[in-house]
């Protein structure tokens, strides 16, 4: 019975065991040569890093949205942009002008909707500033915002941390300044996420080490 009972706790507790070493670096997610310094060592930081105008940010953009209501107090979530042209640099502008005017929830999905199922390029101020208007945006407000110290500063802090990222794709998702996520190595975009709590957790106890 006592022999029994034994291997009935170790089939129970071996498939958790078995869940936890899943992952694999370099297998499943990429270790980043440098780490980056996060902006609250106190929490996990994971940050997306996507485009406006990539189809695969926007299938991925419900999914996180619905994985953020499952993340814990202590964890940082936040979105940077990819900037590698003129026009993605010009959608970074737009995202920091939107959250700089507290309009960012209005125009967050209209921006991906526009580029992404209407094909249209955004591919100017002026563009931007139509969609902008489009949802109540003071024109002369957004020209000021968009090319505002604040807002020129941010975007050129976006581009600098994708390079530090070593960023080649989007969505990517960076885990505390020393893992990089992607599909590709993850098994798909659900399986991105399934990575990251796991680098979470494994963050978490390094934080709780200290």
């Amino acid at each position: 019975m006592i022999r029994t009972l034994s291997l009935l706790v170790c089939l129970l507790v071996l498939p958790a065991f078995a869940s936890a070493q899943t992952y694999v670096a370099g297998t499943h997610y990429d270790v980043l040569d440098q780490p980056v310094r996060t902006r609250d060592a106190s929490k996990v930081e994971v940050v997306e890093v996507f485009w406006y105008g990539c189809s695969h940010c926007y299938s991925f953009e419900p999914i996180v949205q619905q994985w953020k209501k499952t993340i814990a107090a202590d964890v940082d979530f936040w979105s940077s942009p990819a900037i590698w042209n003129g026009n993605m640099k010009l959608h970074a502008q737009a995202f920091y002008t939107a959250k700089a005017m507290g309009v960012l929830e209005q125009l967050h999905l209209p921006l991906f909707t526009t580029l992404v199922v209407e094909r249209k390029r955004l591919s100017s101020q002026s563009q931007i500033a139509d969609l902008f208007s489009d949802y109540g945006v003071d024109r002369e407000a957004f020209d000021k915002t968009f090319g505002s110290f604040s807002v020129v500063s941010q975007v050129k802090q976006a581009d600098a941390r994708a390079r530090s990222y070593k960023v080649s794709g989007t969505p990517e998702v960076i885990v505390n300044g020393k893992y990089r996520v992607s599909a590709s190595k993850a098994g798909g975009q659900s399986a991105m996420l399934k990575v990251v709590d796991f680098l979470i957790a494994l963050e978490r106890g390094n934080l709780a080490s200290r």
